[in-house]
């Protein structure tokens, strides 16, 4: 195969062909610079500086950022020191940030590995450390003497006295804390009195001193998927029963596995340390320096799904490992057996720089696993698990320079590739052949880039969004072609993002959807690529294990709504006639809105959740999101030329939101009824306990007419029951927050005082009316929150729903999930425009 770009590459490289483009100020220097996190933030390394991106943010533009400073030297004989810079980077899943989002993990070339999370003030760019786990690897090999059983004080005085030389001793004015480093001789000797007394550390022999710094010198970090100790049943992890592994592989060949578990509680406006950051694993993976890790969870027995971890090396050697699922999240010390050896994959000498593993959900007991070599070429094989077969599909000489990044879409038939010879591939997985295809082109247009080089000379890194129709790379540039004057200084790399919706990859079964190009007049084989990817993804949105982030699905839907709009039409009544009504015909679309409309009791919340934010982020878009929820609440005044059309959506919307509403505060009162024997003021800490009974009966007296019959019954047993179970706070008056006077409860999304009729607002999940204080933020439909909801409530293992068995799941006793219960997007902090802030739509 020809290192040389064909022209399909070769478009890739035109400003014109991207849809948007953000200059950095650093260059990256390490393969895998760039990576998308699950809550939809991009994190790009640049020298000294970690560069965060949200992709949604207009203008687009680095909004937060983590610097890395010179850090002191462990204790362990390091010399020389040279200038930090950014080695490697890996998101976490989400949930394990103090507010529910995801952790960054970054690894310098100074050996430093440290968890970093969002700010959670205004007016702050800069990340928070959280954690430093070099430092607590370093007191835990510390404690074991760094694994040399002969490390003792008297022994290392005895061989100085003998046959050793003082070669470097510790001066505290350096500020070095550095060991004394003795080098073995037989030559020459001098006596132990001359070491300084002052020095309490003691004598380490050169081999000692390079033992210690291989372990210590971390070289590439990588999250696992989240674990569960429990039934899985939403995206957001509880506290106690679902934890992360972050694998970090450093010079020793060594790979340390820490646990990470969920915070106890949930925060908008507290940094809370993780409270247990936990070593349990110690694999001797290789014997050469860890270049790469990647995680697989086989989840083909969901009571028992297995761990598996990718390791590579300098030595081209790949291993495939089985976590021992029992020890790694239950045991409470280190230990040697966490993980077996499966297979060793590799096939010659060449470093192995980068790798990329997924399970595809259509084989569940199977991984796909490319490796990037060093010269230019990568392996692809096939593992399956079950039958123990790991088939190499074969070699392939893509590129003519190291490969710096692989990364896998559309469930593992679609593989991008890109190399420090600044060229990215494209390739399709078809059964056990892998062919390279044309990089699609940028069909919905969004805005022009401007003002931005053109000249590149390395790619080092590229990744993919979350619901697969964007990938975005990392590029350096030629400094060489640039202004000194001013391009020079500031633009040394640059990210930018193009569409993959219209790849050419038949995600979904043959059977499943029938294709007509000629539908719609002016239909490309394109678009029918993109419709078919457009209905693969929403598809994986509907299992409710998988965050909720549709930024890429709503932004390509939009930019196709300006210029072919009846597309937009047809994919989306095609995608609610299949996932909603089951039914592939082609049924009129006023039909299918109104047979969606009536059917909301008996779909799934995640897919109510959906259909809400396509409905508000897409068909409802030019419309603000308070505005939405007014006319929610009154449908008088639909204007407009296309009054039908948009009466059929906010109908849709009205019924779908009621309907979770519904849900809401019929699982409040089952909750409430399953623990009525437990009074509210002594509830067992964490454990959930119902509020806004008053207000959500309040609403069921203004609703009578329209809510469900089972809500009634509901209603009608908390009624009868003894007041004094209630807590103190469900009572029906409120006073307003500014001038004390009595607020009436006339409505669920906000309030006016009788008093000077101050506006409040009511929190989404209670009812209630929210604090001064900051409150949990729904990006999507700009509801708040002031307290998050059990998990619970957004799962519907049965439908129609019985609330009282919902009620009485055990989750309700593990810590909230602050996610909206109408968008079912995580909840965040509101930030001021110009800041970092996700945006999953």
């Amino acid at each position: 195969m020809s290192f040389f770009p064909s022209n399909s590459q070769i478009q890739t490289q035109n400003a014109d062909s991207r849809f948007q483009a953000t200059v950095l100020v650093g260059a990256p220097s390490f393969p895998d610079a760039i990576a998308w996190s699950d809550e939809n933030l991009i994190a790009v390394t640049s020298g000294h500086l970690v560069t965060i991106l949200n992709p949604a943010a207009l203008p687009f533009g680095p909004r937060g950022l983590i610097t890395i400073k010179n850090s002191q030297p462990f204790p362990s004989g390091v010399i020389d020191r040279q200038e930090p810079c950014v080695r490697s980077i890996s998101w976490s899943p989400v949930g394990l940030a103090p507010n529910a989002g995801c952790l960054l993990a970054v690894c310098t070339t100074q050996g430093f590995v440290k968890l970093y999370c969002s700010p959670y003030c205004d007016f702050c760019a800069e990340w928070i450390e959280v954690a430093n786990i070099s430092a607590k690897l370093y007191d835990y090999l510390a404690s074991i003497n760094f694994g040399e059983v002969w490390a003792s004080s008297s022994k290392l005085q005895d061989v100085n006295e003998h046959e050793i030389e003082p070669e470097i001793d510790y001066d505290p004015s350096k500020q070095k804390s550095s060991n004394k480093i003795v080098r073995a001789s037989k030559s020459k000797v001098k006596p132990a009195k001359e070491i300084p007394e002052n020095s309490t550390l003691p004598l380490i022999t050169a081999d000692q001193y390079a033992s210690r710094t291989a372990m210590l010198s971390s070289l590439v970090v990588a999250w696992s998927p989240m674990l569960h100790s429990l039934s899985k049943i939403c995206s957001v992890p509880q506290d106690g029963s679902s934890m992360s592994l972050l694998a970090v592989g450093g010079k020793s060949g060594k790979v340390f596995v820490w646990r990470i578990p969920v915070p106890e509680c949930y925060s908008v406006d507290q940094i809370r340390v993780p409270a247990t950051v936990a070593l349990i694993g110690m694999l001797q993976a290789h014997n050469s320096w860890i270049t790469a890790i990647g995680w697989a969870l086989l989840d083909s027995d969901s009571s028992n799904p297995k761990v598996l971890l990718a390791t590579a090396s300098t030595d081209g050697s790949v291993r495939i490992w089985l976590g021992n699922n029992e020890k790694l999240l239950k045991s409470s010390e280190p230990s040697h057996t966490s993980f077996s050896l499966l297979k060793e994959v590799a096939s010659d000498a060449a470093p192995v720089f980068v790798l990329s593993v997924i399970v595809p959900t259509k084989s569940p007991d199977k991984i796909h696993l490319a490796v990037g070599k060093g010269f230019g070429s990568f392996e692809l094989w096939i593992c399956n698990i079950s039958s123990q077969n790991f088939d190499k599909i074969g070699t392939y000489d893509a590129h003519g320079q190291i490969v710096t990044g692989l990364a896998w879409a559309f469930d593992g038939q679609s593989l991008y590739s890109c190399s420090q010879d600044n060229v990215i591939r494209c390739w399709i997985l078809s059964g056990s052949s892998l062919c390279e295809v044309p990089i699609p082109s940028n069909t919905p247009r969004l805005r022009n880039s401007t003002d931005l080089p053109e000249e590149f000379v390395s790619c080092f890194g590229l990744a993919v969004s979350p619901g697969n129709l964007v990938i975005a790379w990392v590029r350096n540039t030629d400094v060489e072609q640039l202004n000194p004057m001013y391009e020079a200084r500031t633009q040394k790399a640059i990210v930018e993002f193009f569409w993959t919706g219209g790849q050419q990859v038949d995600v979904l079964p043959n059977n499943s959807l029938h294709f007509d190009i000629e539908a719609i007049p002016g239909f490309s084989e394109e678009l029918v690529y993109w419709e078919s990817n457009f209905l693969w993804s929403l598809k994986q949105y509907e299992m409710q294990d998988k965050p909720l982030v549709v930024w890429d699905i709503v932004t390509a839907l939009l930019a196709f709504n300006h210029s072919k709009p009846e597309f937009v039409d047809e994919v989306l009544i095609k995608w609610l006639s299949i996932s909603y009504l089951g039914s592939q015909a082609g049924i009129p679309a006023e039909t299918v809105l109104l047979n969606v409309s009536q059917s909301c009791s008996i779909v799934t919340s995640r897919r109510l959740h959906l259909l809400n934010i396509i409905c508000r982020r897409v068909i409802l878009s030019k419309m603000k999101a308070d505005e939405i929820n007014s006319k929610l609440l009154n449908l008088k005044g639909v204007l407009g030329a296309d009054k039908e059309k948009r009466s059929l959506w906010i109908n849709l919307l009205l019924n779908s939101e009621k309907e979770l509403r519904e849900r809401l505060v019929g699982f409040t009162f089952s909750a409430l009824l399953s623990q009525m024997p437990i009074s509210a003021p002594n509830s067992p800490s964490g454990k959930w306990f119902p509020v806004g009974l008053a207000q959500m009966e309040q609403w069921i007296k203004l609703n009578h007419d329209h809510v469900h019959g089972q809500l009634k019954v509901l209603a009608s047993e908390v009624g009868k029951r003894d007041r004094r179970f209630k807590s103190s706070k469900c009572t029906a008056a409120e006073m307003c927050s500014y001038c004390l006077a009595s607020v009436p409860f006339e409505s669920p999304e906000v309030a006016i005082c009788s008093g000077k009729g101050h506006k409040l607002v009511r929190c989404s999940i209670s009812m209630e009316i929210c604090p001064t204080t900051p409150t949990w933020f729904c990006t999507c439909c700009h509801r708040r929150a002031s307290k998050p909801a059990p998990a619970t409530l957004f799962a519907t293992p049965d439908l129609p729903l019985n609330f009282k068995s919902l009620a009485a799941s055990p989750l309700l006793d593990v810590s909230l999930k602050p996610s909206c219960p109408f968008c079912g997007i995580l909840l965040q902090r509101l930030q001021p425009d110009f800041l970092l802030s996700a945006s999953p739509t």
